[in-house]
């Protein structure tokens, strides 16, 4: 299955909201170890928060390594090719790894609550 991510987002992928729908589309295919692939032709700004939603959060019940084996990203321009790789890092530790999740989400909570 191919999604076009400028048809799906439009050519500005930043708010979370937008990096759910991508989650959505591709989380029960990439479960059911069926092959995707997200096309970002012509989309032209990223955000880390977008590719949380629409990529990292999908390392909390697929491994890595299945990950790169399924998803297949394409037309993904040099800035959003960075981020996208901070974003899987990140999301790797994050949920690899219980006493990080737990440092992480305080820190968020703290950050909330003084806002």
């Amino acid at each position: 299955m191919k999604y076009e991510i400028l048809t799906l987002i439009g050519k500005n992928c930043i708010i979370p909201e937008d990096g759910q729908k991508v989650y959505e589309l591709a989380h029960a295919e990439l479960l059911a170890e069926q092959p995707i692939e997200l096309d970002f032709a012509e989309v032209k700004i990223f955000a880390s928060p977008f590719f949380n939603f629409a990529i990292g959060q999908l390392l909390k019940d697929i491994q890595p390594e299945s990950l790169n084996r399924l998803l297949k990203i394409t037309n993904l321009n040099p800035v959003g090719k960075q981020i996208l790789r901070r974003v899987i890092e990140n999301s790797k530790l994050y949920y690899s790894d219980e006493n990080n999740r737990k440092a992480v989400d305080e820190a968020l909570s703290e950050q909330a609550e003084s806002a």
